[in-house]
């Protein structure tokens, strides 16, 4: 953008996290900018930032991603320093991720990525099924190959606690926040002009930011473009193991599941074998995951799960890109002022601070500057050339 027209509205499409994230990056970067973040549901009781499951790790298989997660553990860790006391602290638990393999074959792959994510600073340790044993003795190891485990710089935290600070910050900042929908996106010229809300009328922009979640896609159809990002259904369950009881357990990522110790419990999920999109108000749990498909598999890898209760549940979405399960992010080559922050598929609360760092840095100067974000611009998924993340959890 000119200097003109960066004092004109930057108009941010969603106030989750993501686009919290940006509105406080623009702001602290450049003070006095004119934004305003239109939220529908400030309650955020259905968003994809209050329905995560708040981890953060270094372990994914493309080096851009390691790099977008390098910096946000950093700032997680040093929440405060980055946004004032008043922000409060993230509680940030580095137990670590654990993705393990029975598949022999896989180890070298394993090996591959830890030695990428080690030489852009993190600290995975690939670890022989004997290792693993040792170290985590409840679990049965027999028909593991091996595992890659991050020692450090990887756990969970509080993701409310992250939403609430940049918003916060932001709003102190001279951000506005509006409670509205967005019904249409005004365009001429080659270039978005503005935007439609459903309550406040036409709200003028030099540039708009889509971090509209799961609703994205549907922005990006009022401006005439499409857009490869659907919901994707995620049943959450809460479980009571008093056989099992393991608070220094890393997040575990094997085949069919996911698990990680919540207090004196658990928190666990799998991916649906039907996996597809979902209608965008399709909060009904699958409730049969558990029992199903999750519990055997539990029980296979720690016979302490041998007696179970789900105590809660809770189901959110994923904005999936199906191109390539990576987040697009930048501006749109045929409306150069609509920037994307997108289809992150599950990992956008951990890639908040980066990458709201990134869109604002492009806002500001016309290109990616502290972090080459382009592996996840918008030209890839136009060309149909997929730039893939295999380690989707």
């Amino acid at each position: 953008m000119t200097e003109e027209s960066v004092m004109q509205d930057v108009v941010i499409a969603g106030g989750g996290v993501m686009g919290s994230a940006a509105a406080w990056w623009l702001a602290k970067i450049h003070p006095g900018i004119t934004v305003t973040v239109v939220e529908p549901d400030p309650s955020y009781a259905k968003a994809a930032t209050a329905l995560s499951v708040a981890s953060i790790r270094s372990q994914f298989s493309t080096a851009v991603n390691v790099q977008i997660s390098r910096f946000g553990v950093d700032f997680i860790r040093n929440f405060t320093e980055h946004l004032g006391p008043g922000a409060g602290d993230l509680g940030l638990r580095e137990n670590g991720y654990l993705f393990v393999t029975s598949n022999p074959d896989n180890v070298a792959l394993m090996r591959e990525l830890a030695e990428m994510q080690r030489s852009h600073g993190a600290a995975t340790q690939i670890l022989s099924a004997d290792e693993l044993r040792a170290k985590y003795p409840w679990m049965n190891c027999d028909d593991l190959a091996a595992g890659s485990f991050g020692p450090r710089d990887e756990g969970w935290f509080d993701n409310m606690g992250l939403l609430g600070g940049f918003k916060a910050a932001a709003r102190a900042m001279g951000v506005r926040y509006v409670t509205d929908r967005v019904v249409g996106v005004q365009v001429a010229g080659g270039r978005v002009q503005g935007m439609t809300l459903e309550k406040g009328g036409d709200l003028p922009c030099g540039a708009l930011v889509n971090a509209a979640g799961t609703g994205a896609t549907a922005i990006m159809a009022l401006a005439g473009l499409a857009h490869p990002v659907e919901p994707r259904k995620r049943t959450v369950f809460v479980i009571d193991a008093p056989n099992a009881r393991h608070p220094e357990a890393p997040l575990l990522i094997d085949q069919g599941f996911y698990l990680r110790p919540e207090g004196p419990h658990w928190i666990t999920a799998t991916v649906p074998a039907d996996d597809q999109a979902c209608d965008i108000n399709d909060f009904d749990p699958d409730l049969h995951l558990f029992e199903e498909v999750i519990w055997e598999q539990l029980y296979h890898r720690a016979p302490g799960f041998d007696a179970v209760k789900v105590i809660r549940h809770w189901v959110g979405h994923y904005d999936y890109n199906t191109l390539d399960q990576n987040a697009i992010v930048g501006p749109h080559p045929e409306l150069p002022n609509l920037y994307l922050m997108s289809g992150f598929s599950g990992h956008g609360l951990q890639q908040s601070p980066a990458l709201g760092r990134g869109i604002a840095e492009h806002i500001l100067t016309g290109g990616w500057q502290t972090l080459d974000l382009s592996d996840l611009g918008v030209e890839r998924v136009l060309a149909g050339r997929a730039f893939r993340e295999r380690a989707v959890v």
